[in-house]
């Protein structure tokens, strides 16, 4: 339905607003009696601000932390700029505490502030306590209305090995692995239930004894009795006996599934948090058993890793941790599924497998509606083997919205929650329930609106598109609400993640935010109010990246008739955002290179999990070609093997005079594609349809030289706009000349009837105009004129041969749409080798060990624990030697040669470091051996010398 359907109807309420219906049964379920404290932050806090006024809500608050206030020390925070009444913003000193105890204190002086401001309910968002059942339970008893899943439902669906666990009960496929290592180790100490029972009195437990007589097996009964455990805050088992039990378990499930990996992951982690994997046996050195024992071995430090992670290493915290096949070919699909109790309906789905160290990056509608449009136009192109995967990608996403729904039902869904599932070819397994709104759930709502219809009158309706009004009206009326239907909006959309991150995706903290440019049409962006202007001035008020929480600065999106459509429209997105600031870096470009390498290969491709780190190590040895070859030196070589090629002297005048008059119009583009892998990835996946090799393996341009330099000032955003200063835009002068090569060629193509540059190439060879109409001297003139238009171009194909050398083309779309990696790019050395081309670490000395970006410093694994490394102590390369927190994620650092440290320069775990900064004195075994800047000029020339062997002069200067 169009925009002005909404607007129109009588029936729908206005701006998808309840409280402007003109039916009495739809403003019976107005909310403006809602008093919600919002107690999350990002761009969800400003949008349930949005959402809650066109609600009319009026009697709302925020909650700041200390770690938000060190954000904005030039400016407001964002939110202030919309809430101004000061009696609404309360603080604390952060949202949920360091530890357990630390959070119970802090969800209590969250119920008084509530409670003290005349609040009656609470809105948690996709982060902090919004999945933590304690919380929950704490707000209901309070007799606040949590705006999300009841407590039950949080315990029943968002603990992991509960959700296998009914999962398994419904009828849904869950992931082979175990969920109840916590029962095991607890066996393993009290071996029969006489021995739970005396435990359980020793202990002074309240056993729900009712479950436990009903267990099944002596392990369901350990469950109860830790149940009991959790509640009393203590623990019956150590995390060292844990830790023996998961290395024991990731045995057995290793000689299960030899040829998979292993997941380890906290029941409570979430966002990324909480999970490793451990590596494939066969990539270890020895026989099977040793290998199977050498990954086993690694397991229990991961596990201190994930329980520190998720701060679950207190008393009483439930520390149990699933132990998961790891599906190497996995594709991450969730669906979208709301619920009132009752009913539960599914929203369609989304494609999150485009990831990196289990953050989202690219987040993509799954839709029946677009589903069916792909399977139409591939079966009417004869692309049998592509349609036959959509189709049974659509069988698929039927199935997981059917499980979805059966599963919401069985925990009494009451809210908005995600299903989450992996993908593996014909076969899903379900992963877990986060039982709260995702980052993502805009790229559901943009797909799908809910059309609630009154039982007692058909004609009688409204409707509903945000999913945040849905989690409103679901707590303040659910019972009553009927269930609705979902109706389209738009058949695709996309999201892409901003985050605060290097080239190489490592989160990087501390930026300012000095300029971004307004939202473009077509493009709706999520950033928590930062671009909004000062209202007084209209100008940019600055942002500081603190990195005190999670990396992510914005929500880009965008829709479309069709996935090719709603990519096309993020791609022009990227390509005008403007967003500088002082020490900033962001994902920025490798969004832009990473939507237009789908857009130049197939927008239809099923990428897996494990494509991101592959396609940066490809980015990443385009960078390390690009820095070995010299851009002004090729065109020189370029020059003279042009001038070469000419005998008459004034012929030769002539053209070093247009060699050199167009340098920089040439030059320019190349050199800000050269200086931006990312960007130049982009560059080349679109235009690889533009260029093939001979028999000889030379470059030849298959597409017009002159609009591909065109196309590439505007790929880059350079085109010509008088009121743009010079250095971002074309020159008016080489505009000129560029304007003047499109009109020639534009008006030679319609007098000649060849659109095909071969062919065009082929008739200018000709001594006679292969039409009448054209005579000889005018022909003389138009070869001319090509010759001059064609000088130079032959630097573009610098280009493609750095694709070439490099084997980035290897990395493309198969025709059943995964996609081909080559197995070079899952080299781990390589893939840290070009992570460190991508981001070069900071220069040190050679008895030194730098910060490589800002964040918290830990010297070990868990408080109370020895340090990774002492001063004294040796340590060879790739050893552990500090932690480091980034935008809440733990980093372990790997020493990069082996040394002895001479002393340790960070005195308090918890220290606040900066890129950069001297962590370490160390003494290195070997000397590090550094090149000359003649060798390193000697390769370069001879690099970029034998880029001329891989190009050919245009076809009218040959012939010259």
């Amino acid at each position: 339905m169009s925009n002005d359907y909404y607007l129109n109807n009588p029936l729908v309420h206005k701006d998808r607003r309840l409280a402007k219906s003109n039916n009495e049964w739809a403003q019976s379920f107005e909310c403006s009696d809602m008093r919600p404290l919002i107690i999350c932050r990002g761009p969800i806090r400003k949008e349930a601000m949005d959402v809650f006024e066109e609600m009319g809500i009026e009697h709302y608050g925020i909650l700041l932390s200390e770690k938000d206030s060190i954000v904005y020390q030039n400016a407001l925070a964002p939110e202030l700029r919309q809430l101004t009444d000061p009696q609404r913003v309360h603080r604390v000193p952060d949202y949920t505490g360091a530890d357990k105890e630390e959070r119970n204190v802090r969800i209590q002086q969250i119920i008084s502030i509530a409670k003290e401001n005349g609040y009656n309910s609470i809105f948690t968002g996709y982060g902090f306590m919004a999945e933590d059942e304690t919380m929950v339970a704490a707000m209901e008893d309070a007799g606040l209305n949590f705006i999300g899943p009841c407590s039950k439902t949080v315990h029943d669906a968002g603990l992991k090995d509960e959700a296998k666990r009914t999962a398994l009960k419904v009828g849904v496929s869950v992931t082979p692995g175990i969920d109840n290592a916590t029962a095991i180790t607890l066996v393993k100490k009290h071996s029969d239930e006489k021995a739970l029972l005396a435990l359980a009195k020793k202990e002074h437990l309240v056993l729900d004894q009712a479950l436990f007589d009903d267990a099944e097996s002596l392990v369901e009964k350990a469950d109860v009795v830790l149940t009991a455990g959790h509640k009393k805050g203590i623990d019956l088992y150590t995390i060292e006996e844990l830790q023996e039990t998961i290395r024991e378990q990731v045995i057995v499930m290793s000689h299960n599934y030899p040829e998979n990996r292993i997941r380890l992951k906290c029941i409570g982690g979430g966002g990324g948090k909480g999970q490793r994997i451990l590596p494939n046996p066969n990539t270890l050195e020895g026989e099977v058993e040793s290998q199977i024992a050498q990954v086993a071995a690694q397991a229990p430090s991961l596990v201190l890793e994930i329980l520190n992670e998720v701060k679950a290493t207190g008393l009483g915290d439930n520390k149990n941790i699933l132990i998961e096949l790891n599906i190497e070919t996995t594709r991450h699909q969730e669906i979208q599924v709301i619920g009132n109790g009752q009913w539960s309906l599914a929203l369609g789905g989304r494609d999150c497998s485009l990831q990196m160290h289990e953050q989202k990056l690219l987040e993509v509608s799954v839709t029946t509606e677009e589903l069916e449009t792909a399977l139409t136009e591939a079966v009417k192109a004869g692309r049998d083997v592509e349609a036959k995967v959509l189709k049974q990608d659509l069988k698929t996403l039927h199935a997981m919205e059917k499980e979805s729904e059966t599963f919401g039902e069985a925990v009494g869904l009451d809210s908005v929650s995600t299903f989450e599932c992996i993908v593996d070819r014909d076969k899903h397994f379900f992963m877990e329930m986060n039982t709260r709104i995702q980052v993502e759930h805009r790229v559901t709502e943009l797909c799908y609106a809910l059309r609630f219809v009154n039982p007692e009158d058909e004609t009688d309706f409204f409707i509903v598109e945000s999913l945040v009004e849905a989690m409103v009206l679901l707590a303040a009326h659910g019972p009553r609400l009927p269930k609705p239907e979902r109706i389209k909006r738009n058949n695709a959309s996309v999201e892409a993640r901003l985050n605060a991150t290097n080239q190489a995706l490592a989160p990087h903290a501390g930026g300012i935010i000095e300029h971004w440019s307004d939202a473009r049409e077509g493009e709706i962006r999520d950033d928590q109010g930062i671009s909004l202007h000062n209202p007084d001035t209209d100008v940019f008020m600055k942002y500081h990246l603190a990195g005190a929480y999670d990396s992510n600065i914005a929500l880009l999106l965008t829709v479309g008739k069709d996935r090719l459509g709603s990519y096309q429209g993020l791609a022009e997105v990227l390509r005008k955002t403007e967003l500088t600031g002082k020490d900033l870096s962001t994902n920025l470009e490798f969004h832009y290179g990473l939507v237009n390498w789908f857009l130049g290969n197939n927008i239809n491709a099923r990428p897996t999990t494990r494509f991101i780190v592959p396609y940066l190590t490809a980015v990443g040895l385009l960078k390390q070609k690009a820095n070995n070859l010299d851009l002004n030196f090729a065109y020189e070589q370029v020059c003279n093997k042009a001038m070469a090629a000419v005998k008459d002297e004034d012929a030769k005048s002539a053209l070093l005079d247009v060699l050199t008059r167009k340098q920089l119009l040439l030059v320019r583009p190349l050199e800000n594609l050269l200086a931006e892998p990312h960007v130049l990835a982009g560059w080349l996946s679109l235009n690889q349809k533009y260029f093939e090799l001979n028999a000889k393996g030379e470059i030849i341009w298959v597409e017009n030289p002159v609009k591909v330099l065109s196309e590439a000032y505007h790929f880059l955003n350079m085109n010509f706009n008088a009121d743009n200063p010079a250095a971002s835009m074309i020159w008016d002068h080489d505009h000129e000349v560029l304007s003047q090569a499109l009109n020639f060629y534009a008006e030679l193509e319609n007098i000649l009837e060849i659109s095909n540059y071969a062919e065009l190439c082929k008739a200018l060879v000709k001594k006679k105009s292969p039409v009448d109409t054209i005579e000889s001297a005018q022909w003389l003139a138009i070869q001319s004129a090509h010759l001059g238009y064609q000088a130079g171009n032959e630097i573009l194909s610098l280009l493609p041969f750095i694709g070439i050398q490099t084997q980035f083309f290897d990395l493309k779309v198969n025709e059943d749409l995964s996609v081909h990696i080559p197995e070079s790019l899952f080299d781990k050395e390589l893939q840290v080798q070009m992570a460190k081309v991508l981001v070069p670490p900071p220069t040190a000395k050679s008895d030194e060990i730098l910060a490589p970006t800002g964040g918290m410093f830990y010297s070990c694994e868990a408080p109370g624990m020895p340090p990774l490394v002492k001063e004294g102590a040796h340590f060879e390369a790739g050893q552990p030697l500090y932690i480091i927190e980034v935008m809440k994620m733990f980093n372990k650092v790997k020493a990069p040669f082996s040394g002895t440290v001479d002393k340790v320069l960070v005195e308090d775990d918890g220290a606040i470091i900066s890129k950069g900064q001297v962590l370490f004195k160390i003494t290195p075994d070997e000397k590090a051996v550094v090149e000359s800047p003649d060798v390193i000029s000697a390769r370069i020339e001879a690099q970029t010398a034998e880029f001329l062997d891989s190009i050919i002069l245009s076809a009218s200067l040959t012939a010259k």
